[in-house]
């Protein structure tokens, strides 16, 4: 059992012996929260010296004592994303995972608050969270894209899309192109659509989702039979554009391009005895012709 699982083990431990009922986010936001009011606030001597003996002693104890008096924490920064429409709950757990691996990497000897150090490794697994669970087709995967994401809905002063100017100035406050700034405008403004209709939909909402309109036709008979014909009816006019040519351009051509295994300009250039850019000058001119044999025959 790795660090986080104990923790998480020891963090659920505690609460029993806060509550006769566990209130752990999942059960009720209101009863955690007062459940974790009630862990008392280290002091920064006391934190110090849990920390040290977590460095140096490996002592879980010292480390869910930590986790335990940042939970209100974890519980206040979640609350700052309730605007995504996800889970309460799974966000304060996503935030208690990052709070836990804050706890593992501090180091007392660098004279800052745990606070300071873990509000970094807490939102950023809250936004792993939200990037993933958001949408199906996850939205942000870049660096700029991510920053966008987060900070994009609070720049925009006004309802409606941005102007130039407004996405000329978020993308010098954030430090991105302009052309990033429209794409996540876009994103955000997009929703998901299911491919099905739902069971209970009436006809127009079944006519209006992609089943509805993306018909698979890969097997309608008529379909195949009119591509397989289009498809003969381009190889004989390329044989008659082709049988058009030279003995020498055909020839080239169909080892370059037409034969499965292909063959290179060196290879061509030692059978007739010529320069390989010799070859590639007479293939530029086959292909010309070519073409223009093509659309005569159109």
């Amino acid at each position: 059992m790795n660090l986080k699982q104990i923790l998480k083990k020891n963090i659920m431990s505690y609460a029993l012996t806060l509550h006769d009922k566990l209130s752990v986010p999942g059960s009720s936001i209101e009863g955690y929260a007062q459940t974790v009011k009630t862990i008392p606030m280290l002091t920064a001597e006391e934190e110090r010296t849990l920390a040290v003996h977590l460095r140096e002693e490996d002592d879980l104890n010292a480390a869910s004592t930590l986790v335990m008096s940042h939970l209100r924490f974890v519980m206040h920064i979640a609350q700052s994303y309730r605007g995504y429409g996800l889970s309460q709950s799974d966000l304060i757990q996503e935030g208690n995972v990052g709070l836990m691996k804050a706890v593992k990497r501090f180091d007392p000897t660098v004279g800052v608050r745990l606070v300071s150090f873990a509000v970094h490794w807490i939102r950023a697994e809250i936004h792993e969270y939200i990037l993933r669970n958001w949408r199906i087709v996850k939205v942000a995967t870049t660096k700029s894209q991510r920053k966008l994401f987060f900070n994009l809905r609070s720049a925009k002063k006004r309802l409606g899309w941005l102007n130039q100017a407004e996405v000329e100035n978020v993308a010098e406050d954030l430090g991105v192109s302009t052309k990033d700034v429209r794409e996540m405008e876009t994103r955000l403004n997009t929703y998901d659509l299911a491919f099905d209709a739902p069971s209970d939909s009436n006809e127009e909402t079944e006519i209006l989702s992609p089943m509805g309109y993306l018909e698979d036709n890969r097997y309608n008979p008529f379909l195949v039979v009119e591509r397989d014909e289009w498809t003969e009816y381009g190889h004989n006019k390329l044989q008659k554009a082709l049988n058009k040519l030279d003995l020498r351009s055909q020839d080239i051509l169909r080892q370059r391009w037409l034969s499965e295994k292909k063959v290179t300009l060196q290879q061509l250039a030692k059978c007739y005895n010529v320069s390989a850019e010799r070859i590639r000058q007479i293939e530029g001119n086959a292909m010309k012709k070519l073409k223009k044999n093509i659309t005569l025959l159109a």
